[in-house]
This record gives structure tokens, sequence and C-alpha cells, in this order.
């Protein structure tokens, strides 16, 4: 275990229960916009949980509180959620695509970061990554089909995610 290790699995945590709170947020609004993907929303939604609760058991193990950030990275997560939701599919995949693109590119760099020096956060982080890579692989195909919202919402949310992992690192 490292000071690293916990760091990065404290804001790993967090960053999983933003993403839990984001698909709270689009299923609440997609059962009127994007009925059809709910069931998909559903399943990330379950990965997700799975997700957190792993990096719980981690932070626990090492006796590590969870990261200042997560109450609002939650709360900042909903608000995303219901936004993205109310505008429907491209808009909820979108989403789905840009945050996932930085959380992969971050996951990737935390493995080779950690590797030799904190085999239990490698291990929690390489049992997420195939997850995360079929969320984001699902969702470009359902964002192609919107002109407007994966160009808009694209650069604004892969920025959002990129600041709240940074400021994550700092608290």
């Amino acid at each position: 275990m490292s000071l690293l290790g916990d760091r990065i699995i404290k804001v790993d945590h967090a960053g999983e229960h933003g993403a839990i709170c984001i698909y709270t947020g689009q299923i609440l609004l997609a059962r009127l916009t994007a009925p059809s993907l709910v069931s998909e929303l559903r399943e990330f939604l379950s990965h997700e949980r799975r997700h957190r609760a792993l990096f719980l058991a981690e932070l626990q193990h090492r006796g590590v509180r969870r990261c200042r950030s997560y109450w609002p990275i939650g709360i900042a997560g909903f608000a995303l959620g219901i936004i993205t939701g109310l505008f429907g599919r491209a808009a909820i995949a979108a989403t789905t695509v840009a945050v996932e693109r930085v959380v992969l590119g971050h996951l990737k760099e935390q493995l080779v970061q950690l590797s030799g020096k904190d085999a239990a956060a490698v291990r929690a982080i390489s049992d997420i990554v195939a997850e995360e890579q079929a969320h984001h692989d699902q969702s470009v195909v359902h964002a192609m089909s919107g002109r407007v919202w994966p160009k808009v919402l694209t650069p604004i949310v892969a920025a959002s995610t990129e600041a709240v992992i940074w400021l994550g690192m700092r608290l």
C-alpha cells in the first residue's frame, strides 16, 4: 500500500459515487425522453455500484476515509444526469462517452503509476476497467445518433470530469 494508492482509491471511490448519481438522474428523465436506454442505464448503474463498493472495501482495508469531494461530486453528478437526461438519448450517451473517455485515461495512467508499488490498488482498478470500457463503447453507438449534443457536451463534460479528478486528488 502507498500514500499515492490511498489518494487514488479515494478519488476513484468518489468518482464512482458521481457516476452512480449521473446514472440515477439520467434514468429518472430517460423514462420520458429515452425509454429505450433505461435498461442499459440500469445495467451501467449496477456496475458503478459494484465499483464503488469495491473501492469502499479497499478504503476500509486501508483505514482511509473517503475523499472530501464525495458529496459534492454526487450532487454535481445528479444535476448533470438530470440535465442530460432531459435532452434525451444522444445527450445521455454523449455524457457517458465523455466521462468514460477521461476516466479510462486516468485509470490506465493510475495502473502505470502504481505498478510494482501498490498491488491492492492495481487489483481494484484493474477489476473495473473492462466494464468502464464497455460503457464507453456502447454509448459511442448511441451518441452517433445525435448531431448537436455530442459536439456540445463532450468538451464540457470532459473538462468538468478532468477538473473534478484534479480537485479530488488535492482535497
